[in-house]
């Protein structure tokens, strides 16, 4: 089943600065979650509990 998601022009324009040439939204994304399942959490500055 495939979604459409809808997204500002401003986080598309976030996105596009950390794509990979040829890098699609989709494998972009699909990183990110790997990475956050993995470890647990991101990383964000100046964020604690």
């Amino acid at each position: 089943m495939t979604y459409t998601l809808e997204i500002s022009d401003e986080l598309k324009d976030r996105l596009d600065d950390h794509l990979e040439e040829d890098e699609s939204y989709e494998e972009f994304i699909t990183e990110l979650v790997s990475i956050y399942e993995t470890e647990g959490e991101f990383l964000q500055e100046g964020y604690s509990e």
